[in-house]
C-alpha cells in the first residue's frame, strides 16, 4: 500500500475517532440528576385516549382527504408526552411563542451511578418565506450547541437508524408548517403522487361493491375475498398495461371505503373470521397504494404499540401480520404495470383469502406493554425483529408475492 494513502487512512481514522469523542463529550452534556421540568401531570386514561387521536388525526386512511391538520399548544404536549412515556417515564414541555416553537425535554435514564437525567432543549422557527422550519437554538443541558450542527447532528442520527422510516412518514407529504401563538399549522401536498385518483374508475369499483353486496347471503359472513375477485376481475378486464396502477388503486381504495367505512357497513368484511383482519389489511393496503410501503408498515407498527398502553386492546402480531400482508398487496399492486396486471390476473381467479393472507392465527397477541416489554424490549430488539421476520417469511412463500414480473408480456386491448 503506498504510503501517502496510509497516512491518509490514518488521517481519517483520527478525524472520526475525534468525531466520536467530541459526540460523547456533547451527550455527556445533557446528564444531569435533575430534570429540566417542574413536577410532571400524570397522563390519565382520559388524556391517552386524547393523545392517540392526535396522533393519529394526520393519519387517516384515506390520505387524499387530508389538506391541512392544526394542533394546539396543548395538543403538542399531551401527545408528546404520550409517546415519551411509552416506555420510560420522562415529560417534554412545548411553548408556541413569537412564530417560534420552544421545548424543553427530560429524558429518563435507566439506574445507573452517573446520572438520572438526560436534558435538551430547542427552538424551531422559519424566516419569512420559509415554508419549514428549521432549529433556531440547541441546547444540551447547558451546552449551546450551533444551530446548523445541531441540524446536521440530528438529521445524521435519524438518517442512519430506525428513526428514519417515521422521519419519511411525518415530513414527505408536509408541503408547509406554520407555528403562530398558541397553534401549530402542518399543510399537506396536494401535489402529491397520492392525491391523483381517479375517481371516475374508483366509483365504478364502488358501484360493483354495491352489486356484491345486494348479492350476498345474509346467512353467511362476507369474506374479503367475496370483494377482491370481483373487483379485480372488473379490473383486468377495464385496464391496460399503461392504466393497470392506476386502475389498481382506484379498486384498492375502493373496497378500502367500504370495509373502513366510518359508517357500519351492512356487512362487515372478513379474514380468518375477524373483522378487524380486514380493515388491517385494506387499510395498510390503501395507505401503500397511496404513499409506500415503509409508511403503511411503520403505521401499523404504532398502531400495535399505543394499544399496548392502558386501556388499549394489546399490541397483536395477528394485526402486524395482516398490517404487513395488505402492506405487500398494495406494493405489488402498483409497483410496475407488470405486477399490476399479474396481481389483477390473479386475485380475479382466487379461491378464498388464503391465496393473498396468510393464517396468523398462531401468533401472539393482547400483549400489555408490561409483557411486551418483558419479552421482547423493544421494537429493535433482536426476538422482535425475528418474529417480524418469520412474518415477511410466511407472506413471501405465498404464490401471489413470489412473482414480481418485470418482463411477461401483457398486451394491451
Amino acid at each position: 500500500m503506498p504510503r501517502a494513502l496510509v497516512l491518509i487512512l490514518y488521517f481519517l481514522a483520527g478525524l472520526l475517532g475525534l468525531a466520536c469523542l467530541l459526540c460523547m463529550l456533547v451527550l455527556a452534556y445533557g446528564l444531569s440528576s435533575e430534570t429540566n421540568q417542574s413536577a410532571p401531570t400524570p397522563l390519565t386514561s382520559e388524556h391517552i385516549v386524547q393523545a392517540r387521536k392526535i396522533l393519529h388525526e394526520g393519519t387517516k386512511i384515506k390520505p387524499d382527504e387530508i389538506a391541512a391538520i392544526t394542533l394546539s399548544e396543548a395538543d403538542l404536549n399531551l401527545a408528546g408526552n404520550y409517546l415519551l412515556n411509552r416506555y420510560r417515564q420522562s415529560a417534554m414541555h412545548i411553548e408556541l411563542v413569537n412564530n417560534k416553537l420552544r421545548c424543553t425535554a427530560s429524558l429518563t435514564l435507566p439506574q445507573n451511578p452517573f446520572a438520572n437525567y438526560f436534558n435538551v432543549s430547542f427552538r424551531l422557527g422559519s424566516e419569512s418565506g420559509e415554508a419549514l422550519p428549521h432549529i433556531a437554538k440547541f441546547k444540551v443541558g447547558k451546552l449551546l450547541l450551533p444551530a446548523k450542527l445541531a441540524d446536521w447532528v440530528i438529521h445524521a442520527l435519524i438518517h442512519y437508524s430506525f428513526l428514519n422510516e417515521y422521519f419519511i412518514l411525518a415530513t414527505q407529504p408536509i408541503q408547509q408548517v406554520e407555528i403562530a401563538d398558541k397553534t401549530l399549522t402542518i399543510f399537506y401536498d396536494s401535489n402529491l403522487p397520492n392525491h391523483s385518483f381517479n375517481v371516475e374508475s374508483r366509483q365504478l369499483y364502488q358501484q360493483k361493491i354495491t352489486e356484491i353486496i345486494e348479492q350476498h347471503d345474509s346467512k353467511w359472513r362476507l369474506s374479503l375475498a367475496e370483494l377482491l375477485k370481483p373487483v379485480f376481475e372488473l379490473a383486468y378486464q377495464r385496464a391496460t398495461l399503461a392504466t393497470a396502477i392506476q386502475e389498481n388503486r382506484s379498486a384498492i381504495l375502493a373496497i378500502n371505503d367500504y370495509v373502513n367505512s366510518m359508517e357500519n357497513p351492512q356487512y362487515a368484511a372478513f379474514l380468518y373470521k375477524r373483522s378487524d383482519l380486514a380493515q388491517h389489511f385494506m387499510g395498510t393496503a390503501a395507505l401503500t397504494a397511496s404513499t409506500n410501503s415503509r409508511v403503511a408498515n411503520a403505521l401499523g407498527e404504532v398502531k400495535e404499540l399505543s394499544d399496548a398502553q392502558a386501556g388499549g386492546s394489546g399490541f397483536s402480531f395477528i394485526d402486524l401480520a395482516a398490517d404487513k400482508a395488505g402492506s405487500r398487496f398494495g406494493e405489488l399492486a402498483v409497483s410496475s404495470p407488470e405486477n399490476a396486471r399479474h396481481l389483477q390476473q390473479f386475485v380475479a381467479q382466487i379461491k378464498d383469502y388464503s391465496d393473498f393472507m396468510p393464517d396468523p392465527r398462531d401468533l401472539p397477541e393482547h400483549m400489555s406493554e408490561t409483557e411486551f416489554k418483558r419479552i421482547f424490549e423493544s421494537t429493535q430488539s433482536s426476538a422482535y425483529l425475528t418474529l417480524s421476520a418469520h412474518i415477511d417469511a410466511r407472506i413471501a412463500m405465498m404464490p401471489l408475492y413470489q412473482k414480481t414480473s418485470t418482463s411477461e408480456a401483457f398486451h394491451d386491448k
